[in-house]
This record gives C-alpha cells, sequence and structure tokens, in this order.
C-alpha cells in the first residue's frame, strides 16, 4: 500500500567495477574500512575481519561484538567453499521457569509466540544468548588471514574513539527502539540524550556524536589480548559480572565453552551452476527448497515476466510450508527451516579480493539494538537470541538451557554456468531468503549484469498466504500476481522495510562488481584504491 507516499521517485544507485578487490557493505565507512585492508594487501578474510567490526561500532543496532552469524568463504587457490557458523545459543544457567506465558496474546502483531511475563524473552538480561561474533572472527582469521589481529582491530577502534555520528538515520534507529533502550541505565546513556533519541544539528559544520568510550576500551582490550579474551579472560569475566548483576543467565563457563563451527556448505545444483549455502538453523536449507522448485517447474525467458514471479512467489511459499513444519536444535530437524515472523535487525555484507577468494557474511543482534541493553562495564550492546525459541514447552524449538538459536540469515557463494561467481546475503529477517533466491535466479537464469540486477524489482512471499509486490513491477506483472494470491504491493523504502537488503559482490573472469540494495541510505560497495 504505497500511501501518501511519490509514486514518481526513483532510486538508483549505480554497481562499481574493479580490477581490485570490492567490499560492499550497509555501511560505506564500513566497506570503505575493508577496501583499504585490500588496498593494504590483505585477503578478503582481512577484510571480512576489518569490516564486521567496523560495522559493529557505525551500526550497533544491527550486529556487533554482542551478536552472533555465519560466513560462507570461497578460497579460489583451493576452489572450494567452506562455512564458519557462529550462531548463538542459549546459556546452560537458563531456567524455563523464569519465562512463565503471560497468557494476553502474541509477543506483538509480527511475532507468533504466546507472550511471556515482562517480555523477558525480548529484552533485557533474561533475552541474552552466548555471543558468537567474536569466535567466528577469531576461526575466520585464524584459517585464512595474513594480517595481524590487532591491525584489523584498529579502524574500529578509531571509529570508537570518535564516537556514533548522529544523523537522521542514527535518529531513526535509535528512536525505533528509545522506549526499551531507557529501560536500562546503560543504554540509555550510550543511545539517548536526557532520556530522548539525539537528532542532528541544521548547521552544515555542527555535529553530534554519541561516545562510545567504553566500546573504544573493550575494542582495545581485544586488540591487545587476543579474540579469546572475549570468552576466557579478562573481558569474559567483566561480562559475565555484569550479566549476573542484572539477573541474566550467561556466565563465565557458558563463554569459555563457546566456539565457532567449520562446516561444509551445502551444494545445490542450479541451472548447471552451483550455490553453496549455509546449512542446519539457517535459512539455507529453505533456499535450496525454493531452488530445487524453481528448477523444476520454471522455464525462464529474455527477462522477469509474470511467470517469473509467479514462479517466485510459489517456491518461496512452499519452501516456507516446509520449513514450518518443525524445526530446532534436535535431530533430524536442523535443516526445515526456522521460526520466520520474528522481527530483525541484521548486517550482511559481501566482499571479494584480487585474487577472486570471496566472502558472504551475515551478523546479527536479532532485534533492533538486540536486548536493548548495554552491558555497563564493556559497553556492548547484547543480542537478544532467547527470542527465537518457542516459549511453550513441548516443541522442537522449545526453549531450554543450552540449545542453539535458530536464524533466518542465507548467506551465500554461487557459481554460474558461466562462469560468474557472486556472493550474496541480504539483511531483513524472514524476508532475507526470498531475496537472496531472486537475485540468484536475476543473474543466473536472466544472465544480469550486478546493476541491472540491484535495480531488478523484487517480491516477498515470507508472511503466510500475502505475496508483497514492489509498485515498480511492471502492469501486467502485478494484475497477474494480484489475481493468483493474496496480493498486495509496497513501495520501496527505508523503514520500515518491507523488502531485504542485500549486499552483493560478483566475479567474471578477473572483473569484480559491487552492490547494495537503492533504497539503503548508509548501503555502499568499495573498491580499493
Amino acid at each position: 500500500m504505497p500511501g501518501r507516499f511519490s509514486t514518481t521517485l526513483q532510486y538508483r544507485k549505480p554497481a562499481i567495477e574493479s580490477r581490485g578487490g570490492i567490499v560492499a557493505a550497509q555501511s560505506r565507512r564500513a566497506a570503505e574500512i575493508g577496501a583499504e585492508v585490500l588496498a593494504d594487501g590483505g585477503d578478503c578474510v582481512d577484510a571480512v575481519v576489518a569490516t564486521a567490526l567496523a560495522l559493529g561500532v557505525l551500526e550497533p543496532w544491527m550486529g556487533g561484538l554482542g551478536g552472533g552469524g555465519a560466513m560462507v568463504l570461497y578460497r579460489a587457490a583451493e576452489n572450494r567453499c567452506e562455512v564458519i557458523d557462529y550462531g548463538m545459543r542459549a546459556p546452560l544457567g537458563l531456567r524455563v521457569e523464569d519465562y512463565p506465558l503471560e497468557g494476553d496474546g502474541a509477543a506483538s502483531d509480527i511475532f507468533p509466540w504466546p507472550r511471556v511475563k515482562d517480555d523477558r524473552n525480548l529484552h533485557g538480561p533474561g533475552a541474552i544468548a552466548v555471543p558468537g561474533v567474536v569466535a567466528g572472527l577469531e576461526a575466520a582469521h585464524r584459517r585464512h588471514a595474513t594480517m595481524p589481529w590487532r591491525d584489523l582491530l584498529a579502524p574500529g577502534i578509531a571509529l570508537a574513539g570518535e564516537g556514533l555520528l548522529v544523523d537522521w538515520w542514527t535518529t531513526l534507529m535509535i528512536s525505533s527502539s528509545a522506549a526499551d533502550l531507557r529501560r536500562y541505565p546503560a543504554s540509555a546513556a550510550a543511545y539517548l540524550q536526557d532520556g530522548l533519541p539525539p537528532n542532528p544539528q541544521w548547521g552544515i559544520r555542527s555535529t553530534v556524536r554519541l561516545p562510545q568510550d567504553r566500546l573504544k576500551a573493550t575494542l582495545e582490550q581485544l586488540a591487545a589480548k587476543g579474540p579469546r579474551d572475549f570468552y576466557e579472560g579478562e573481558l569474559a569475566q567483566s561480562i559475565a559480572t555484569d550479566m549476573r548483576a542484572a539477573g541474566g543467565a550467561l556466565s563465565a563457563d557458558d563463554l569459555a565453552a563457546f566456539r565457532a563451527e567449520l562446516r561444509e556448505p551445502l551444494q545445490i545444483p542450479y541451472r548447471g551452476g552451483t550455490v553453496f549455502a549455509t546449512p542446519e538453523l539457517t535459512a539455507g536449507p529453505t533456499l535450496a527448497h525454493a531452488l530445487r522448485l524453481l528448477q523444476r517447474h520454471f522455464k525462464p525467458g529474455a527477462a522477469p515476466d509474470e511467470a517469473a514471479y509467479s514462479h517466485y512467489a510459489q517456491a518461496i511459499q512452499a519452501a516456507y510450508r516446509e520449513r514450518l513444519k518443525g524445526m530446532g536444535d534436535a535431530a533430524g530437524k536442523r535443516a526445515l527451516g526456522a521460526e520466520y515472523l520474528a522481527p530483525a535487525c541484521t548486517t550482511h555484507f559481501s566482499a571479494v579480493d584480487r585474487q577472486g577468494n570471496m566472502a558472504a557474511v551475515t551478523q546479527t543482534l536479532l532485534s533492533g539494538f538486540g536486548s536493548k541493553f548495554v552491558a555497563p562495564s564493556s559497553g556492548i550492546t547484547m543480542n537478544n537470541g532467547i527470542m527465537w525459541f518457542d516459549p511453550t514447552p513441548g516443541a522442537t524449538n522449545s526453549l531450554a538451557p543450552g540449545k542453539r538459536c535458530l536464524c533466518n540469515y542465507t548467506p551465500v557463494v554461487a557459481e554460474a554456468a558461466d562462469g560468474a561467481r557472486l556472493a550474496v546475503g541480504a539483511s531483513g529477517g524472514r524476508r532475507i531468503m526470498p531475496a537472496v533466491l531472486q537475485i540468484l535466479s536475476f543473474v543466473m537464469d536472466f544472465r544480469m549484469d550486478l546493476e541491472a540486477a540491484i535495480h531488478q524489482p523484487r517480491l516477498d512471499a515470507s508472511e503466510g498466504d500475502i505475496v508483497i509486490g514492489d509498485v515498480r513491477m511492471p502492469a501486467e506483472v502485478r494484475a497477474a500476481l494480484r489475481s493468483r494470491f493474496d496480493y498486495e504491493e509496497t513501495c520501496v523504502q527505508a523503514v520500515p522495510n518491507k523488502f531485504a537488503c542485500p549486499s552483493v559482490v560478483l566475479r567474471e573472469a578477473a572483473t569484480n562488481h559491487g552492490a547494495t540494495e537503492i533504497f539503503q541510505p548508509w548501503a555502499d560497495a568499495a573498491a580499493e584504491g
């Protein structure tokens, strides 16, 4: 429903091209930092570490040290892909009886679980799962990096020293969570001014910055002591002490036991090429199901038409129906899918270097600002991964101590039949998989270049029976969808976003390309040099 928004406004964000490396991220500054690492001779994984840590400082509502995620890496010399899984898990000391059902409807209008007393699973220390980001970056760095850990943290440390710059996007993001941020003193001190969201100034030379001194000190500690300090050293003790004082279950033992997992990617044959996706408790298996349906039933023509979009909608809906039959951290239940109605704030970036090494990296706090709880001693904004569990007892995904959290992210690396290779993923909760599916199809089915693919309108079909169409789609496509589905349409917009926000790199021969979602105001691709 476009409502009162302009229907003639046009968004354009050109893809970039380079013989050097490229990083495409939801923050232009973070992408530039990654590209600078590549220009200094770093490997793609060096750029991943620097970019990820910079993103945690620049957009703390999306991810950071207190979150989790996964990455798909392509190593050109060995011509192989691997997955590093650093998804969150419930603390071992979590007590299910601390999450009694309130019997007062669902947690929100877009979240399916029954409401828990005091929303303990949504925000605050009781919502926090064991963070995995530092362990994931540690594993990638140990396996493939060429630059010292300390050097890769330096840009993030410098950014934290500058403080969080307040522009209209920062204000909007903080405003969306301010009611819960002000519940917790350290969170209010970090993100609010006099209990209210900060506002940018009108003067061209006037700036507003929020200090990030504690986060800067934490990053300096990680740089000096190494990544395991987060899980076994002084920093781990600091986090555990803060959690205990606030009444949370996360402990030093939980942190010490956490490790990222190296996994074999799903290898999904598609149109003479292969899609390498994350397995188990991600949306990778759901993507595999949808791609199988597309390959079986859809014969692409010259360009996406009403038949193409109808097949996209049918494949997505069928895959989600399979996903929802039963999923969770249990034997035989890790390859179906995950919950799909939770609001999420996630960040995704993709990178490629001169040698053709590639990375698709997705990290999240789950909700915007995660648990809304900032650890007072370290300045880390913590996740609310406990929200991923069903608080109703007896289901595969029911809340339990030590359980791995479900997730919707879907980073992939794919090789098309013509040899083009791309790394793609997105933020956007349940809408991630449909966006990834369609971008893969635009490139692998229709041989679109990256600029055409990122500007091609998409649909979303992850909300049950409803299909959401982009008003920029041709009239005949919209009419066909309206006749076949429970159909709504909307403009592309930043907030609330009705479509996912992808970041993509593509390599053809020795030339790299990068692009990001056109409506995300901070997102950009940056090339080295």
